[in-house]
């Protein structure tokens, strides 16, 4: 089952610091808004997002419907549809997003050692 693009979410104290670090790996800032604490940042296929104040820990985030550069895909997993699948393998599924719904949306899991993946579609 394709979950979509990957990205790793960074949780950084400084996003000033944290991006001119970034950078000096060959980062690139293609996406966000440093004045709202967000910056999606590009190494050829390797993508992350830095968040300043957003959330406590990095998460690992997957996108249905976009490739690597956040084009739509024609056919993907819906974010709904892998829910159900993660449910059915005996997985918590926490915060869910509705069932019912179309669009956009996103659920949360925890691995086994705590680590936050977060399914977040966009289309």
């Amino acid at each position: 089952m394709e979950l979509g693009a990957f990205s790793v979410s960074l949780a950084v104290k400084d996003i000033k610091a944290s991006r001119a670090f970034y950078e000096k790996l060959g980062f690139s800032v293609f996406h966000g808004d440093e004045a709202h604490n967000y910056l999606i940042l590009r190494n050829g296929t390797h993508v992350i997002g830095l968040f300043q104040g957003m959330f406590e820990k990095n998460i690992m985030t997957f996108n249905p419907g976009w490739d690597q550069d956040c084009n739509t895909l024609p056919d993907f997993a819906d974010v709904r549809k892998l829910q159900s699948h993660f449910k059915a393998q005996g997985l918590k599924v926490e915060p869910e997003c509705d069932p019912e719904g179309a669009g956009p949306g996103s659920c949360m899991l925890q691995d086994p050692d705590g680590n936050t993946i977060l399914i977040d579609q966009h289309v």
